[in-house]
C-alpha cells in the first residue's frame, strides 16, 4: 500500500472509531425501591443508535416469557436492547468502552446477552450465574442495569473476563437509593471516559429530581428523553425560545441527552415486595422520544400489545415511523453537519407549537387512562380485560390524535 493508501486507510480507520462511538451510546439510571415514590424500584435507558427503526416484541424465551426493544429488522429477534419478563426480570445496558483496557474498543454481544438473560433469568443471581457460566471472552464491554422482583437492582460493568457490581440498594455505594451510567464505566480506563456531557446532565437531572421528591416513573419517563439543558455549558435551550414554528433558529444539538441518533426510551418498573411478579411495567417510549409517546406495557397471556408499538406494515412500527417523520422537521439542513443542529423552533417554541409541546398532552391522557387500568392489573380485578381495553383505546386515541402536519 502507497503512503497515500496508507493516510486513506488511517483517516477512513478514524472516521469509523468516531462513527461508532457516536452510533452506540445511551444514558441510564437505576432507582432502588427505597428511594421510590411508591417503592417500587426502576431503571431507565435513552437509546442511542444508528438503528432508528424499533418494534416492541413479544417473545416466550426458553424459560420465561419476555417484552423487549427490537430492532425492525431483527425478526427473529437475535438482540434485545431493554425489557422485562414474567418473572419481573428487567434489564437495560449501556456501552462502556473503557472496561477492557484503554483502547475503547465497542462489543458485539450485548443485545445478544440481553435477550438470553431475559429468556432464562429470574433474579439477580440468576444474571450473576449466567455471567459466570458463559466463556470467555464474553465479547462485552458495558453497563447492565437489572432489577428483579425480589427488589434486587443493581448495575454490572462487564467486560471480557470479569464484572463488578454497583448495587443501587448499598448506602455505601448509592447513599440516596440510585446510580447513572452513560459510556463509561467507574472501574474501566477512566483516561478514556466517554459520554460525560450526559453523564453531568443525568447527575444534574437526578439530584434534583430526588431533592423534589420527584423518583416517579410518569415523571421521569416524560422529562428525562426531553431534557433539553447540556450537562458542561448548562445551556437551556428553553432559555431561548423561538416566537413560534415559523421563526427557525438552528441551535447547536450535540451530546445532549436527547440526540439526533436517540431511538427509544424505556423505564422499566418493578414491584414491590408481595406483588405479583408478572406485573413489571414496561414504560415505552418507542422512536425519538421527543415526538413519540411514552406507553406502559404489562405482560399479560392472551392479551395482545398496543399494534402501534409492534412490527407492522414495512415491518415497522407506526408511532415509531410518525416520531421519525417529525424529527426530520426538526433536523431539517440538508448540508453539512446536518445532525449536530436542529430547528429549535420546530422542537419548542414560545407559542407552545413545537413538537414536543404538542405530543406531552398526548402522553398525559395515555398515562390518565393508564392509572386505572394499572389499579386493576394489580389488584387482579378484571385485569386482562382492563389492559385489553386499554390497548385498544390506546391505538385509537394515538392513531387519530398524533400530530399530521
Amino acid at each position: 500500500m502507497n503512503r497515500n493508501g496508507k493516510l486513506l486507510w488511517t483517516l477512513l480507520s478514524v472516521l469509523l472509531f468516531v462513527v461508532a462511538g457516536r452510533a452506540l451510546a445511551c444514558t441510564s439510571f437505576i432507582v432502588s425501591g427505597k428511594a421510590t415514590k411508591d417503592g417500587r424500584p426502576f431503571i431507565f435507558k435513552n437509546r442511542d443508535t444508528g438503528d432508528q427503526n424499533n418494534v416492541v416484541v413479544d417473545v416466550q424465551g426458553e424459560r420465561y416469557r419476555y417484552m423487549g426493544l427490537a430492532a425492525s429488522w431483527d425478526k427473529k429477534p437475535v438482540e434485545i436492547w431493554g425489557g422485562h419478563n414474567e418473572a419481573g426480570f428487567a434489564i437495560i445496558n449501556t456501552a462502556a468502552y473503557n472496561m477492557n483496557g484503554c483502547e475503547g474498543r465497542d462489543t458485539d454481544n450485548d443485545g445478544k446477552l440481553m435477550r438470553r438473560a431475559l429468556e432464562v433469568c429470574r433474579t439477580l443471581a440468576d444474571f450473576e450465574h449466567l455471567l459466570d457460566t458463559l466463556s470467555r471472552p464474553l465479547d462485552l464491554n458495558s453497563n447492565f442495569g437489572v432489577l428483579d422482583s425480589e427488589g434486587g437492582c443493581a448495575y454490572y460493568e462487564t467486560g471480557n473476563y470479569s464484572y463488578v457490581k454497583f448495587d443501587a440498594n448499598d448506602p455505601q455505594e448509592a447513599p440516596d437509593g440510585y446510580l447513572v451510567r452513560t459510556n463509561h464505566g467507574m472501574t474501566g480506563c477512566r483516561d478514556i471516559d466517554r459520554g460525560v456531557e450526559r453523564y453531568m446532565a443525568i447527575s444534574d437531572f437526578m439530584a434534583e429530581a430526588h431533592r423534589k421528591g420527584n423518583f416517579d416513573c410518569e415523571f421521569l419517563i416524560a422529562n428525562v428523553p426531553r431534557y433539553l439543558t447540556h450537562g458542561l455549558t448548562k445551556q437551556n435551550l428553553y432559555d431561548q425560545l423561538p416566537k413560534d414554528e415559523n421563526d427557525t433558529r438552528f441551535v447547536h444539538f450535540l451530546e445532549f441527552i436527547p440526540r439526533y441518533i436517540t431511538s427509544s426510551a424505556l423505564l422499566v418498573q418493578g414491584v414491590k415486595p408481595g406483588e405479583t411478579s408478572s406485573h413489571t411495567i414496561s414504560w415505552t417510549n418507542i422512536g425519538w422520544p421527543c415526538a413519540s409517546v411514552a406507553i406502559p406495557l404489562v405482560l399479560e397471556e392472551d392479551v395482545p400489545l398496543p399494534s402501534i408499538v409492534q412490527r407492522g406494515e414495512n415491518d415497522k412500527s407506526w408511532l415509531c415511523n410518525k416520531s421519525i417523520e417529525q424529527k426530520k422537521k426538526v433536523f431539517s439542513l440538508k448540508r453539512g453537519n446536518v445532525r449536530d443542529y436542529i430547528d429549535l423552533s420546530k422542537l419548542v417554541n414560545a407559542a407552545g407549537t413545537g413538537i414536543v409541546q404538542r405530543i406531552m398532552p398526548l402522553e398525559r391522557e395515555v398515562f390518565s387512562h393508564a392509572r386505572e387500568t394499572l389499579k386493576k392489573v394489580r389488584k387482579g380485578k378484571d385485569g386482562p380485560q382492563a389492559l385489553r381495553t386499554y390497548y385498544e383505546w390506546v391505538d385509537e386515541y394515538l392513531m387519530e390524535h398524533y400530530p399530521s402536519d
